[in-house]
């Protein structure tokens, strides 16, 4: 404890943020269209973006990471709940200091308490909590006085910081402490937050608003109020936009963005894809697991396949100029990424020349035959992605050219996600959403990641990919470029995948919305600071907040 006395001795404020001035007197609407309803507004249960996007205004983090996506120093995160922190001196301590201002929305303090009780309940394997495996190196969360809650963690991982401050919305222990996790599972209470919104409506499967929550600590945000408009269906969301009843739409297709060129009151927004796209192999039987694939189970024939697919060719098909071939399981949003990697190339010379040796030939119908056994798979795609549902059959035409039969098997997206976690599949086309970290890639293809709470569906396991991914997520910002281009120049030799497109994120606006610098990851991350100038408000914008 007296480590914990002298941390505390000299804790020192971070940078607290202000209230934003500039932009005019606050007000106005902000109408955006979605495509899903948020299915559920309590943190520790969200899992779709809609509930990321909303619950993130309602409630705070202690600090959250900047635009740079530096996830892994502190100095460049953003101030929230806590005005500042201190670490002990073996860096296994971090104490941090609440906001004395802070408040719940319905008036009651936020506490180091409420910290504790949101660690807590997160890491309760009842609850499920879906931040359970990032918060695994945190031991505990203590209290030492009513504003100082304090994590004491196993391990010195670099995101340590990112764990403890960006991991976890804080809930008020004073209105959930008390209910079953039953209860909370089946029907959390309506949220109270800390945040610069708070709830004022949801209306399931329809619509949800939130309202700027006026006195709030961290200054009342520009915007009267929110709506999240739900419309199932992709071309009536899209619709909406352009007919003036919605101000955003954050998926545009490049169909689209040519259809928004014609209206005048519009703009586009262009951000970094944070998500790629592949052709996963399963490097296991689906009918026994303990066996390798009967295909792609062979390193070079899956180095074949990957040097017949032309992806620069697929791209400019289905999305022109709206993405770029990935350079391996990563985005270029990241700094430590290097845009000259480059994963195995589109040569369909060699690639010939690999099956002729592993005795695929070439049959007189000009598909290729090993012992009487065609060179054949089934390729299943979600139906819920259009671009995917359009590589399909140009990815289809490309293999067959090269004597290999790809049979086309499209699924409900719920289907798909069913077959790839019991591997019972030869190869899906899939995508990656990449968060403001790295470490999500160790589920996604380091051997950790096979398994029930992994994302490797495809079995992909080498030991020296998961030694140079460590070491790169373990590396100082000056060294990491250059430890993931080596984990990725191992994994793209391996061709587990084909990384097919990293899309740029297109958002639709209403030209009468002042945006905020936007994070590659949440556009989102300024909504409380976008405002409306009081001359170019339409009357949606004029019509009094309502709480």
């Amino acid at each position: 404890m007296k480590a914990i006395a002298v941390l505390l001795l000299g804790l020192v404020v971070a940078c607290t943020e202000r209230s934003p001035t500039g932009g005019g007197e606050p007000g106005g609407t902000l109408v955006i269209s979605t495509t899903m309803d948020p299915g559920t507004l309590f943190p520790p249960l969200g899992v779709t973006i809609q509930a990321k996007q909303i619950t993130e205004q309602i409630y705070d983090y202690l600090a959250d990471v900047g635009t740079d996506l530096n996830a892994h120093d502190e100095r460049g995160f953003r101030p929230m709940l806590a005005d500042g922190w201190r670490w002990s001196a073996d860096s296994l301590i971090l104490a941090f200091h609440i906001n004395p201002r802070a408040k719940w929305h319905d008036g009651k303090d936020v506490t180091a308490r409420d910290v504790q009780f949101t660690f807590a309940l997160n890491k309760n394997p009842t609850l499920g909590g879906r931040a359970h495996s990032e918060l695994a190196n945190i031991d505990s969360v203590t209290v030492t006085d009513s504003l100082t809650p304090v994590f004491w963690f196993r391990e010195k991982l670099p995101s340590r910081f990112l764990d403890a401050a960006a991991q976890l919305l804080i809930l008020p222990a004073h209105q959930l402490e008390k209910i079953p996790l039953d209860s909370l599972r089946g029907l959390a209470p309506p949220p109270i937050g800390s945040g610069r919104f708070r709830l004022r409506k949801w209306n399931k499967g329809a619509s949800v608003e939130i309202v700027a929550d006026s006195s709030n600590y961290r200054g009342r945000a520009k915007l009267d109020r929110v709506i999240w408009s739900v419309s199932p269906d992709f071309t009536t969301a899209v619709t909406r936009l352009f007919s003036g009843d919605a101000d955003l739409f954050d998926a545009l297709r490049p169909e689209n963005v040519r259809e928004l060129a014609r209206v005048g009151n519009l703009r586009t927004i262009n951000l970094p894809g944070m998500d790629y796209a592949f052709l996963r192999f399963n490097l296991r039987d689906p009918a026994n697991r303990k066996r390798p694939h009967p295909l792609f189970g062979d390193r070079e024939l899956r180095r074949a396949i990957t040097m017949s697919v032309n992806r620069s060719t697929l791209v400019r098909s289905a999305l022109d100029t709206f993405a770029l071939v990935p350079v391996g399981p990563v985005v270029r949003a990241y700094s430590t990424t290097d845009p000259r990697g480059s994963q195995l190339p589109f040569d369909s010379v060699r690639a010939s020349h690999i099956l002729d040796s592993l005795g695929w030939i070439r049959r007189a119908d000009g598909m290729r035959a090993k012992n009487g056994k065609e060179l054949a798979f089934t390729l299943t795609i979600p139906t819920i992605s259009t671009t995917r549902l359009k590589m399909g059959p140009l990815i289809q035409e490309q293999l067959r050219r090269m004597g290999i039969r790809v049979h086309l098997e499209n699924l409900e997206g719920s289907t798909v996600g069913d077959k790839q976690a019991r591997g019972a599949f030869d190869a899906t086309l899939d995508a990656w959403a990449m968060s403001s970290s790295q470490d999500g890639m160790r589920a996604a293809w380091a051997s950790s990641g096979i398994g029930k709470n992994g994302g490797n569906y495809g079995s992909y396991s080498n030991p020296r990919f998961d030694a140079l991914l460590d070491s790169a997520l373990w590396a100082a910002p000056a060294n990491a470029r250059e430890r993931f281009t080596m984990a990725y120049a191992v994994i793209n030799d391996d061709a587990p995948a084909i990384w097919l497109y990293e899309a740029r994120k297109i958002i639709g606006i209403h030209s009468r919305i002042r945006t905020t610098p936007m994070r590659p990851d949440a556009w989102w991350f300024g909504l409380a600071d976008w405002s409306i100038r009081p001359s170019e408000r339409t009357l949606r914008d004029r019509l009094p907040p309502q709480r």
